[in-house]
């Protein structure tokens, strides 16, 4: 196939700077139809990407999420870790530095092209030993705005081999969730701690497009519950940094 170049640009037409990427070329994908040679939108992104100087669209990508206005990376709390499955941009979060003590997650504009919903999640993983033989109460705050998806809590419990031996997420009871707009809401889990409980992993995420926050976790032995059972980053002997200080 000859060699391709972008659209050369008229007078009358915007110059296009990286941050207009994708409609660059969705632009350009339809430019070559019509002279029926077809390339798949990814072709054409990667097309764009060396127009702009970098060897892929991934790397590009990256540079658009960096400099879209209100992106900026946020400073995580101590003691906690973005354990997300993807991690490929999606989510930006940490401590929200207009909301002193609460703690943020929030889609980013490459969610916005994502067909399939994706998920972040900010979590704390500690010792299971002040727990075993009673049980975890895992509670705190959250509240969204403009989620197309759901936010909520979750709580596991690992053996020492690394083995789910608990598990609770408050996405698989129907109606829990906060959705779309949502003020301050009260979420709590609890868990009887079997004794060979090793680790205990803790958090709240963010599904789909949009923002949540959480604030005001605690996490206390209380006395055993029934659960069924379902089912090593760093971790620390004790819940540290629950009110998200910096």
């Amino acid at each position: 196939m000859r060699a391709l170049t972008l659209m050369p640009v008229r007078k009358d037409q915007t110059m296009h700077s990286f941050m207009d990427a994708k409609l660059m070329a969705k632009l350009l994908r339809q430019h070559l139809a019509e002279r029926n040679v077809t390339l798949s939108h990814g072709e054409c992104l990667e097309l764009v990407a060396r127009q702009f100087g970098v060897s892929s669209w991934n790397i590009l990508s990256a540079r658009i999420e960096a400099a879209a206005p209100g992106m900026e990376p946020l400073v995580m709390p101590e003691g906690w870790v973005d354990a997300s499955t993807n991690r490929e941009g999606y989510f930006r979060m940490g401590l929200d530095p207009e909301r002193p003590g609460c703690a943020m997650i929030q889609s980013t504009p490459l969610a916005e092209h994502q067909r399939d919903r994706q998920f972040g999640t900010l979590t704390q993983i500690i010792s299971a030993e002040p727990y075993r033989g009673a049980a975890v109460r895992v509670a705190c705050e959250l509240s969204c705005k403009d989620l197309d998806g759901s936010a909520t809590i979750w709580l596991r419990l690992d053996d020492a081999n690394g083995r789910p031996v608990r598990f609770e997420n408050l996405l698989d009871r129907p109606g829990v969730a906060l959705r779309g707009t949502e003020d301050w809401k009260g979420f709590a889990i609890t868990l009887d701690v079997p004794e060979s409980s090793d680790s205990l992993y803790f958090g709240f995420m963010v599904h789909g497009r949009g923002t949540g926050w959480a604030r005001d976790f605690t996490v206390e032995r209380v006395e055993a519950a029934q659960t069924s059972a379902r089912g090593k980053p760093y971790r620390f002997e004790r819940p540290t940094n629950l009110h998200f200080g910096a």
